[in-house]
């Protein structure tokens, strides 16, 4: 696919510009294409145009440069996927509290690219989703209008490898994994990944590109509740398993370091392997270790809970009138993101136990209280008085020594330092 194409006013039209697909369209204007991103929420594009979004430094540089450039431009007209030689769809994939699918922003997604194709285009899902999505919500609507994948426009899936709030590899160093549903499409795909990534990997089908992901995010979710079942292990047996797992990360083959927590949040762990599970239930096929692993991280959060009530206790506190302190709710540290963080289920959990719950954060101003309210960040954690502090997100700069004189901490990060007053769980 050549760098522009003179019969389209834009190159690519990014459809979704949250946590993927606002980077991607600023890679995709930094590699000199002429992008249009499109999202239905005038409120984001406000955000964005305000330069308040959430994003790495290296990328709100790009921001102020695309910002001032009349070749990136945004609309919520999503009429506009019909001008752009390239379309490439990065919205959410959630679950429902019933950890099924919620397919419904993918499938408005797709049926608005559907509604506006046209010959020509190449069309791009890179939003995590089940094996064969892209046949069925791009490929065969698309037939059914007479338009063929490889004849008339280009279909591909290209999972996205966005790491909020890491910036230890450039957008375009991470390897981009895509596959079409043809062999043409792929080429086409992989030759517009070239613009901003330095290494392609081209795979025989789109089916294989959309378990790929499912692949790589599972993975990571089975490891994490091992870590986490170590962690328990340890404890029991008065063992740091930092400490351990510090001392099998020396072997140089055949050891990857993964640490446990308080859970797992954030859009692609707790959520991108029941997509598989899902699917797998449909064709009664069991996967018993991977339901184990997702059974484990989904109760990792209560058992944070669980060993709060048992501190509160040996300081003769119930947890009814305690005051407890939460320092970090984001789901990961140095991002503003409380998608599935498990710190909302452990404050929601500890308010109907009737503690006095609050939290300090500096990335998020503001947090549901799981009750229908909203809790703020307290800008003096230090001062609040918590009979208990959970330190869940630990953000580079955050101040924590003021924690040796708090009269109860729980760390569940594992990384603070051995004192009478800390405990794990």
């Amino acid at each position: 696919m050549e760098l522009t194409d003179t019969t389209f006013p834009f190159d690519i039209a990014i459809l979704g510009l949250g946590y993927v697909g606002l980077p991607t369209a600023l890679a995709m204007n930094s590699a000199g294409r002429k992008v249009i991103g499109l999202d239905v929420s005038a409120e984001r594009l406000e955000v964005i145009r305000s330069q308040h979004a959430d994003l790495l430094p290296s990328d709100n540089m790009r921001l102020a440069k695309a910002l001032q450039d009349p070749d990136f431009t945004m609309s919520t007209d999503l009429s506009q996927l019909a001008h752009a030689a390239a379309v490439i769809v990065c919205v959410p994939t959630p679950v429902d509290p019933y950890l099924v699918p919620d397919l419904g922003i993918l499938r408005s997604a797709c049926a608005s690219v559907v509604e506006f194709a046209v010959p020509g285009q190449l069309l791009m899902l890179t939003s995590t989703t089940y094996v064969g999505s892209t046949r069925d919500l791009l490929a065969l609507p698309l037939e059914a209008k007479g338009l063929l994948p490889g004849r008339d426009l280009f279909i591909a899936f290209s999972p996205e490898r966005i790491n909020p709030g890491v910036d230890a590899y450039s957008h375009e160093d991470v390897p981009r994994v895509v596959g079409g549903m043809t062999p043409a499409c792929g080429e086409k795909a992989a030759a517009l990944l070239s613009a901003s990534a330095h290494l392609i990997h081209t795979v025989p089908s789109a089916e294989v590109a959309e378990m790929t992901k499912l692949v790589e995010n599972t993975f990571r979710a089975v490891n994490i509740s091992l870590a986490n079942e170590f962690a328990d292990i340890c404890h029991e047996l008065g063992l740091s398993v930092i400490d351990v797992i510090d001392a099998a990360s020396t072997k140089p083959y055949g050891f990857m370091p993964f640490t446990p927590g308080p859970g797992a949040g954030g859009h692609c762990i707790p959520c991108d392997p029941h997509y598989l599970l899902w699917q797998l239930r449909k064709a009664r096929v069991g996967a018993p270790l991977i339901e184990h692993a997702m059974a484990g991280l989904a109760g990792r959060p209560l058992k944070v809970v669980e060993r709060a009530r048992r501190i509160l206790s040996d300081q003769n506190h119930g947890v009814a009138g305690s005051r407890v302190l939460v320092l970090g709710v984001a789901y990961k540290p140095n991002v503003e993101d409380l998608r599935e963080s498990p710190a909302l289920e452990i404050m929601s959990a500890l308010i109907a136990d009737g503690a006095e719950v609050a939290y300090h954060d500096p990335w998020c101003p503001t947090a549901p209280d799981g009750h229908g309210g909203q809790l703020k960040s307290v800008s003096t954690p230090e001062a609040w008085n918590a009979d208990l502090v959970i330190l869940h997100t630990r953000h580079s700069g955050m101040d924590v020594d003021w924690l040796a004189d708090a009269p109860a901490v729980l760390d569940t990060t594992y990384r603070l330092a051995e004192r009478s007053n800390v405990s794990r769980l």
